[in-house]
């Protein structure tokens, strides 16, 4: 008698645990599935991917910018390669960093 008085304790404990649990699960994703929750959400997300965007264009505008005064230097002759001042023994440094030849433009400005 007492182990069947313990079984069903037991039970009506987990089951009442169980309920309490289920019932917080389902109030957590009712609120999230709220339209209100899940506008300030969507906006959120969209505010967020318009901010990439923005930030995009601006990254290639900017290349844009310094590809044109590159193409510009270069064909009205102010653009210097390293290759004309640096030797085959010669290193070239940028900023502390030991860097290619070829992968530095140096541009001057002729008045």
């Amino acid at each position: 008698m007492m182990r069947r008085l313990t079984w069903f304790a037991t039970g009506v404990a987990a089951g009442a645990l169980g309920t309490n649990y289920a019932k917080r699960k389902v109030r957590t994703t009712a609120a999230q599935l709220a339209p209100g929750h899940v506008a300030r959400t969507t906006y959120e997300v969209t505010r967020r991917r318009a901010r990439d965007v923005v930030e995009a264009v601006r990254d290639g505008r900017e290349a844009m910018h310094a590809r044109e005064d590159e193409l510009r230097a270069r064909r009205d002759g102010r653009l210097v390669t390293l290759d004309e001042h640096v030797g085959p023994a010669d290193q070239v440094i940028v900023d502390g960093r030991p860097v290619e030849p070829g992968r530095v433009v140096v541009l001057r400005h002729v008045e």
